[in-house]
């Protein structure tokens, strides 16, 4: 498969560099026990973890952003993962080789997510992070993915052009903002990936592991 070869690989937060969704769904978990109900199980809360307060809040709890209700849920929801934001968070299996040989290759990287700046910024040194060239939250623009202005935004702060950016990210957002943006798009088949495939997203690759991406950076010299 060729590819062209980045000057930056981007990556999307929660579900392809960091395996969040242990501390997500528990504190939703903790917002429904503190309601009298039973948790809900992990496996239905993981596949939707990318999707953030949404997502869980229409696992758990069956409510949409316009319901009655969820504007309460979310904010209790957010408190609770405030409390608790990197108490089993980790970074997936090799992502620390692949961060390491983006450095040794000159390579620079970043992070795109949709999580509001206010849990980003706590998250990201807990992960030990905070050497990415750019950090682009869900409000650091006046847009969210799908939209292609926060990828663009993290090109301009890494002074490369998009088409020289390899965007990675475990939702079909992630791929059409990249697409949007002009960047080789990465589809993370490690990560939660919704209830979808990743093959339909139509993403210019596909990565089992991070260590697959990394071959992939070293087949496309």
């Amino acid at each position: 498969m060729s590819l062209p070869f980045p000057r930056a690989v981007l990556f999307d937060l929660d579900g392809t560099l960091a395996d969040t969704a242990p501390d997500l769904a528990g504190s939703m978990n903790r917002v429904r026990t503190a309601r009298g109900l039973s948790p809900t199980p992990y496996e239905i809360l993981r596949p939707v973890a990318s999707a953030g307060a949404r997502g869980l809040i229409g696992a758990s709890f069956g409510l949409k952003p316009e319901d009655e209700g969820f504007d309460e849920l979310r904010t209790a929801f957010l408190d609770a993962y405030a409390a608790s934001i990197a108490v089993e968070s980790r970074l997936f299996d090799g992502m620390d080789v692949l961060l390491a040989s983006l450095s040794e290759k000159s390579i620079a990287w970043g992070i795109v997510t949709n999580k509001a700046g206010r849990f980003t910024h706590l998250l990201v040194p807990e992960l030990n992070l905070q050497h990415a060239g750019c950090v682009i939250a869900g409000d650091t623009t006046p847009y969210s993915k799908p939209h292609p202005e926060p990828l663009l935004e993290a090109a301009r702060r890494l002074g490369l052009p998009p088409e020289q950016c390899w965007y990675v990210g475990d939702d079909l957002r992630d791929i059409q903002a990249g697409r949007a943006a002009g960047m080789t798009t990465i589809a993370a088949a490690w990560g939660y990936c919704g209830h979808q495939e990743p093959v339909e997203w139509l993403a210019d690759a596909i990565a089992a592991s991070p260590l697959e991406l990394l071959a992939l950076l070293q087949t496309n010299p």
